[in-house]
């Protein structure tokens, strides 16, 4: 009886910590990552601002959880679209909802978006974020490269492209897409059809310098971490 009580509580500390983390996600897309606070967490979640303390002792830790809470909900929304199985999944479809994914569209994804950019910009000065996001990253990076390996070996894709290179600049350009969408330079409709448009060039094997070998003309990325890891 004693391990089924430590499991239970160990079930109900969980689930309160994402309860508190889903409650960030709803101010920051209601409000703004600057609304983020102990008392407006509290009162979202309907927990006391002590509770919210006991659970994440620091802001950091609280912003941590989010952005760990955003990608779940993040790979839940990707295998709702190419379903639970990825390895069976065509691969040009799981690529294509990994990286629009990573673009904005809707106040879920919004807040996502937001808690990211704020925890990429703690990683700047914190090299135990920074190491999580490379960590997080490679992670990203290969499994892209992995889909794209599938494709070569079926001819879709052009045995010339480099998919290691190719998932990279990939994944720069929807997190450049996302940066603009978030400060309103491009509308998510439009940055979404850039990223499809990159898809279909790379498919066609008509390869640009952006996905091919050469950097130049990259949209730079601003601080944003990874989405939804497949």
């Amino acid at each position: 009886m004693a391990s089924v009580r430590t499991r239970g509580l160990g079930a109900q500390h969980q689930q309160r910590r994402r309860d508190i983390a889903d409650a960030v996600l709803a101010v920051v897309a209601e409000r703004g990552l600057a609304a983020v606070s102990l008392s407006q967490v509290a009162a979202t979640a309907g927990v006391s601002p002590g509770r919210v303390q006991h659970y994440f002792p620091s802001k950091t830790e609280l912003l941590t959880t989010a952005f760990e809470r955003g990608n779940e909900l993040s790979s839940a929304r990707i295998r709702e679209r190419v379903g639970p199985d990825l390895d069976s999944a065509d691969p040009r479809e799981v690529v294509t909802a990994v990286l629009t994914e990573l673009i904005p569209d809707d106040p879920a994804s919004l807040a996502h978006l937001r808690v990211r950019q704020s925890f990429a910009a703690l990683a700047l000065s914190d090299d135990t974020i920074a190491a999580r996001l490379r960590d997080d990253y490679a992670r990203l990076h290969q499994t892209l490269a992995r889909l794209l390996r599938r494709d070569q070996a079926a001819a879709r894709v052009s045995a010339s492209v480099r998919p290691d290179d190719a998932a990279v600049r990939l994944v720069a350009l929807a997190e450049g897409l996302a940066y603009y969408v978030l400060i309103g330079v491009t509308p998510p409709a439009d940055a979404r059809a850039q990223l499809r448009e990159a898809m279909a060039q790379l498919y066609r094997r008509r390869i640009p310098a952006l996905i091919g070998h050469s950097t130049v003309g990259a949209v730079p990325v601003a601080g944003a971490a990874p989405g939804g890891l497949p």
